[in-house]
Formats: structure tokens, sequence, C-alpha cells
């Protein structure tokens, strides 16, 4: 079988499974054949198919992840390691990534609340040369995947990854105060229905927020503002249907909130001043 039939054949195969069966299936191959998707699909269509191909067909059937199977995924253009310590790193996010940049000027500090795999302190320091950072998280592995990273994108230099938890007292008390401060917390219901790839591979933890999906914020943002220098912001992260829930918890820690849409035009960034 050739990379092109067994590609088709692995997107039949994974149209019952995956939304986007066609695209896993190339990326998976492309893995496979040790080259970048584009390349395989100018040159390569017609070469045999490698053997290694099937058993990670076999894992995408069973829902699991593409970037677990492959061991990485892109974000805002950077080539990022993810395991099941971390979340996998959505489209989505990038809008936060957007309207950082927006407010970052030539130099700063920034701090990355809930840093998982550090994607979002990451896309902020590459586009960014004269600022660094501070990637926090509870989970140990989870910023030993942050920290590599940040070695292979060559901005280790310029960040710092620390095991906090911002439920405990005393958690930032020696970290100082920021410019810009990013923050993707948990903030799914606890009894949300998500898809099989989500709920059963990717971190509890880094997902569910209590009942409401709230639970985070109202622990973490009233604890923003002495983390800011004056004329700081702080920009959250929220699900499509939270902005005016957290909107409130930010009016009443003194924020004012400013509302940005993601490109399918559903709320999911505050910034918070």
């Amino acid at each position: 079988m050739t990379v092109g039939e067994a590609v088709r054949a692995a997107a039949t195969r994974l149209a019952a499974t995956s939304d986007t069966a066609r695209l896993d299936a190339e990326l998976l191959m492309a893995h496979a054949l040790g080259l970048a998707r584009s390349e395989m699909l100018l040159k390569a269509m017609r070469e045999p198919a490698p053997t290694s191909f099937s058993a990670m067909v076999d894992r995408r059937a069973a829902h699991e992840p593409v970037a677990h199977i492959t061991g990485n995924t892109e974000f805002y253009g950077l080539s990022l390691a993810v395991t099941p310590a971390t979340l996998i790193p959505r489209p989505d996010s990038e809008t936060l990534v957007n309207a950082a940049l927006e407010q970052a000027a030539d130099a700063g500090r920034a701090l990355d609340c809930g840093t998982g795999s550090g994607a979002l302190l990451l896309a902020v320091l590459a586009h960014r040369e004269g600022w660094d950072g501070v990637g926090v998280d509870a989970s140990p592995a989870a910023l030993a995947v942050a920290s590599a990273n940040a070695a292979a994108l060559g901005l280790a230099p310029r960040s710092r990854w620390l095991e906090r938890d911002w439920h405990a007292p005393g958690w930032a008390d020696d970290l100082g105060r920021f410019d810009l401060i990013l923050a993707n917390p948990p903030y799914v219901e606890a009894d949300a229905a998500l898809d099989p790839q989500v709920r059963d591979w990717e971190p509890a933890g880094a997902l569910f927020a209590g009942p409401q999906g709230l639970d985070d914020y109202c622990a973490l943002i009233p604890q923003l503002g002495k983390l800011l220098v004056p004329g700081g912001v702080a920009i959250v992260e929220i699900g499509a249907t939270q902005a005016e829930a957290v909107g409130a918890i930010a009016a009443g820690a003194g924020f004012a909130a400013e509302l940005r849409c993601d490109l399918a035009g559903r709320p999911r960034v505050l910034l918070l001043r």
C-alpha cells in the first residue's frame, strides 16, 4: 500500500471517531515518515507506507489525541512537546496571545498562571525579544514539559518555571510584579459532557473547576491586582458562556474587563485592568 492509499484508508476509518479524520491521518503519516506534512503531500504520497502507521491509527481510533501520539503540536507558529500531563494547546487560545502581543511593549515581564506546556508564555517571549517571564503550575510533570519546550526554542534564558498553587497561601509572595499576566485556568463544569479524547486523555486538574466552572476564577482573579505593576493588564481565557460571570468576579476584585472573541465569534478572553 502506498502512503496515499494508507492515508485514504485511515481517514475512512477515523471518520467514526474524529471530525478531522483526513487531517489526523495525514499528521500521523507525516510523523511516521519523519517528514513535515507539506513535504509528505508534495513528495511522498506514492512511496510505500511505513509499517508503524497502522499502530498509530489504532491509537487514534481509540480516541487518543494526535498530539499525544506524535508527542508534539503546533501553536502560534511554535512546535511544542505535549504529554498527558498537559493540556493540548488549542487554536482558540491564540486569541489570548494576540491580545497579549497587542499589550506588550518593547520590554517587560510576564507571568503565566497554569502554564501547562508553556504555550502562552513561550508564544509571547518568541515574539517579544525584550521580555522575560515566569510560568507557574501546580503540576511538576507539566513544568518539566514547559521547561523542555523553552530549552528547545532557545527561550530558557528568559523564562523560569515554578511549582505553585494559587489556592495555597503565599504562593506568589516572592514573584514580584508583572507588566502582563496570562491565565488559562481550569474552567469546565464538573458535570460537562466532553469528547472522549479530552475527557479520557487530558489532565482533569487542568480542565474542571467546580459545578459552574468558576472556582479557579474566584480563587485567582482577586489575587492578580497585587501582582500587576501600575498600568499592567491580566488576560484571562474564558469559556464561551462565561463572560458575564467572570466579568462579575473581576469587577468584584476591582477590575474593568474588556471582552475579546475568537475567530468563530465566541467570547474567549477578558482583558482585566
